[in-house]
């Protein structure tokens, strides 16, 4: 069983920066392909970013693509997403999810298992 627990969320201005850090416990972390998701007002939930199992592969949506930095420590069973320059769209609960199922995805191969999401709200 994977379970997973997101933290970093918060109330920010436009431009700032947040992380937020998502907690695995999983007996296989480093055979888990990662991804963040989110779901603003409203809207239907959306891949945010992707990561293979050794961390050296990434993926983005346009939407953050040089914005955001998504990242996984093995050692320490954890996935990361470095948010920088936020904006108002950016306003959404956002997910960490895993998958065994392929080696990295953005949700074209479904993942599995899902966190319960943390708040980032962007706002003047």
């Amino acid at each position: 069983q994977v379970q997973l627990a997101e933290s970093g969320g918060g109330s920010v201005q436009p431009g700032a920066s947040l992380r937020l850090s998502c907690a695995v416990s999983a007996s296989n972390f480093g055979t888990l392909a990662l991804g963040w998701f989110r779901r603003a007002p409203g809207r239907e939930r959306e891949f945010v970013a992707a990561v293979s199992w050794t961390g050296r592969s990434t993926f983005y949506a346009d939407s953050v693509k040089g914005r955001f930095t998504i990242s996984r420590d093995n050692s320490r069973d954890r996935l990361f997403l470095q948010m920088d320059s936020l904006k108002p769209d950016d306003t959404a609960v956002y997910y960490c999810a895993a998958t065994s199922q392929a080696t990295m995805t953005d949700g074209t191969v479904p993942y599995d298992y899902w966190g319960q999401g943390t708040q980032v709200i962007v706002s003047s």
